[in-house]
């Protein structure tokens, strides 16, 4: 299918063929009929796609910073190589259409195929032929409103949400500052509300068409604060709603001149916000910012998760702003066609662009998208797009991968790349929008929109990075299909999990099974592991992690998605503690502290005591309530007259007797990523696998049963024969 995107690192707009969006249970499939360039918040993207590294830094500060402390703990090269790969990949353009839905995810409700809908949401509605989007983020189009009026639900949305903010009442006098799309909206939607409307803009054409609405424009040359004190009886307007895009901070200063005392200003576009304290002192302004399409934005629970607010207590959400809006626009109270000044097809798109972009000169408003009426383009590219076509070669390892997140692209593939006999083949990934570019900026033979497509001949190996509840179903179909799998922690999230991909994994032929746990391939690993291979007896080990927060909206913390952070992660420690001390766990006791609100199995906050089979013992401090400032990782190991320490995986200290002791320091963080991927292709070449899959097995399952034993606060035998039906080994 086609889609618009923007590569930040070049600021290039171009249609590109990409797999259609996967759908799940709470989404919407929609193919586009209409979709709305929104010349200010697009622009704004594009600007910044235009300027050059250093312009970004010093437009994006905040992200400076978190380079800086990347390149503190993870050293340069690693840091650039994550840099560079998120400026190459294709960014989506677009949040406003409308469609027809194609098909409904099993859990959504209230939505059938065939209806017309508007969709919003970035990420989601983008410029595009097939999009999927969250239940709460389509709404029905009313019998009466075009596809194109349809399409402006989402900028409609955002100017409703201003406009609730600022608790017009009838009669009042408001000034719209800034009079662009959304601003032209908003002044619609204060006379619908009855109240009057002064409109300024510095395009004094924009101020021209405000007025057909019915404001009382204010051009660039006139006096503004005396204008609305005149039309106020001196007393000022009861509110300014702020719809300009500007880093000036001109627009707060003329607000705090022309606002009544007790007025209110409702920010709805990007300005500067230097509030000068002495109007809005003396005079006791209220200032919100708005938060775009309302209640519900910027929620993982209600957008993705398809909760909905309780209308009598959160009266408009974003979906309900967007459904109210489409409401006045069938009741003829809202003017939206005379809004539209371009129409362009998707394969014009650059074209389009080109207008808000100043390369051509001449005016726009409403900027229009529209898409082929039918399915039979969508159709005919099939589910599979050929990015760098070549003849496969059997001498080498074909890869495919399904997922390519930031850790995949930033870990994983340039590791890969730079290894020799291998080859990417095909390349499969959730939304579908950034499988092209990832698969042109790596070099796959093609994309996909199914995981389906990467069992068939041209894989030899199938590496998983998507997210954790796919995980083990993916397995389980790889190998079923003689697929040798390569899959990012967690291996799986319950014990019957597990048990699918040991039946797959035994009806397989001899296909090999490696869960990426980098930290036993790391280069100090090694040197710990050889510095106790010479003690004849129990070893014991001390494993601290300042994990840092993670706010509980994130999909990591959704039990069903993530399954919390001590199976998502723990599962690291767990097998770092047994590569150091040379067993396998056998028994688990995990206590937690006990934090209100908040769910036992998803506690972030825990100790975990493991047994190892050889006698060892093992302690994991897991916490998210430490000092940034503070390493993340910290492993102290005792036995035999001997010590070591390993802090953050830079250095590592070791004591022997009473006086011998030595160090070792990296030049940079290296927790084992590279190592471990040569080690496994190693394997893969031999047929002789780098990781037992016996061991993989013992250290999931004991993950799964240390959040059991929390959840029942009590120590729990990891015996493998639940999962196997016979015991185990290393």
């Amino acid at each position: 299918m086609k889609q618009v995107t923007q590569t930040l690192k070049t600021g290039i707009i171009e249609v590109n063929n990409v797999p259609i969006p996967t759908l799940s249970d709470k989404f919407v499939l929609v193919r586009n009929l209409a979709s709305v360039i929104s010349a200010g918040t697009e622009k704004t993207k594009i600007d910044m796609g235009k300027k050059n590294l250093l312009q970004k830094a010093k437009a994006r500060p905040d992200l400076v910073k978190q380079v800086i402390k990347k390149v503190q703990t993870e050293g340069l090269a690693k840091t650039w190589q994550t840099v560079q790969t998120r400026l190459d990949s294709p960014s989506p353009l677009g949040y406003s259409c409308a469609g027809k839905v194609i098909a409904v995810g099993g859990l959504v409700e209230g939505i059938s195929p065939g209806d017309i809908v508007a969709c919003g949401g970035a990420g989601y509605a983008n410029h595009a032929e097939l999009i999927a989007v969250p239940r709460n983020l389509v709404v029905k189009v009313p019998d009466g409103v075009s596809n194109e009026e349809g399409a402006f639900a989402t900028m409609g949305a955002i100017a409703m949400q201003g406009v609730r903010l600022a608790q017009p009442l009838l009669g009042e006098t408001f000034m719209v500052l800034g009079l662009g799309l959304i601003g032209q909206l908003t002044v619609q939607l204060l006379r619908a509300n009855g109240c009057r409307v002064i409109g300024t803009d510095l395009d004094d054409s924009l101020v021209d068409l405000a007025e057909k609405y019915g404001a009382k424009g204010v051009r660039s040359s006139d006096d503004a604060a005396r204008f609305c004190k005149d039309l106020s009886g001196g007393h000022g307007v009861d509110g300014v709603i702020v719809c300009a895009g500007t880093t000036s901070n001109g627009p707060i200063e003329l607000c705090g001149e022309v606002t009544r005392i007790k007025g209110r200003v409702v920010v709805v576009g990007a300005v500067g916000m230097d509030i000068p304290r002495e109007p809005y002192f003396k005079k006791e302004i209220s200032v919100v910012i708005s938060r775009s399409y309302g209640p519900g934005r910027y929620d993982p629970f209600y957008e993705e998760g398809g909760n909905d607010y309780p209308i009598g207590y959160v009266r408009f959400t974003e979906q309900r702003n967007m459904e109210s809006f489409l409401g006045l626009v069938a009741e003829g109270k809202l003017d939206i066609i005379s809004l539209i000044t371009h129409h362009f097809t998707i394969d014009q798109a650059p074209e389009a662009y080109a207008l808000i972009e100043g390369r051509k000169t001449e005016p726009y408003l409403g900027i229009i998208l529209t898409y082929d009426d039918s399915t039979a383009a969508v159709k005919q590219q099939g589910g599979r797009i050929e990015t760098t076509p070549r003849k496969i070669d059997r001498e080498k390892v074909g890869i495919s991968f399904f997922g390519a997140g930031n850790y995949a692209t930033a870990s994983l593939l340039p590791s890969l790349k730079n290894m020799a006999n291998l080859e990417f083949r095909g390349l499969v990934t959730a939304s579908g929008r950034t499988a092209q570019g990832v698969a042109k900026q790596f070099g796959f033979s093609f994309c996909a929109d199914t995981f389906q497509e990467l069992l068939n001949n041209d894989t030899d190996v199938v590496m998983i990075t998507t997210r954790h509840d796919s995980h083990a179903s993916s397995v389980a179909a790889a190998l079923q299909a003689n697929k040798h799998v390569y899959v990012e922690k967690p291996l799986a999230l319950t014990v019957d999990e597990l048990r699918d991909i040991h039946d797959a994994w035994q009806q397989s032929n001899g296909a090999q099974l490696m869960t990426g746990y980098n930290r036993r391939f790391a280069p100090l690993t090694k040197e710990l592991v050889n510095f106790f291979s010479g003690v004849q007896g129990p070893l014991v080990v001390n494993i601290r992690i300042n994990a840092g927060f993670i706010p509980e909206d994130h999909w990591i913390q959704d039990p069903v998605v993530g399954g919390g952070r001590i199976i998502g992660e723990g599962c690291h420690f767990i097998d770092l503690a047994a590569v150091l001390t040379g067993s396998l766990p056998v028994k688990v006791y995990t206590s937690s502290s006990r934090k209100k609100n908040k769910s036992p199995m998803l506690n972030d906050n825990v100790c975990i005591n493991l047994c190892m089979e050889n006698g060892s013992i093992a302690n994991i401090i897991y916490t998210a309530d430490g000092s940034k400032a503070m390493a993340k990782e910290y492993v102290e190991i005792f036995g035999g007259g001997r010590s070591a320490v390993l802090d953050d995986f830079k250095e590592a200290r070791f004591f022997e007797g009473e006086t011998k002791n030595s160090k070792h320091t990296l030049r940079g963080q290296d927790k084992g990523q590279k190592d471990m991927l040569s080690a496994w292709i190693n394997g893969l070449r031999k047929g002789t696998p780098c990781l037992n899959y016996e061991s993989q097995m013992q250290i999931a399952l004991a993950t799964i049963m240390a959040v059991e034993s929390m959840t029942i606060d009590c120590p729990l035998v990891i015996d493998l024969s639940i999962v196997t039906g016979s015991a185990g080994g290393v």
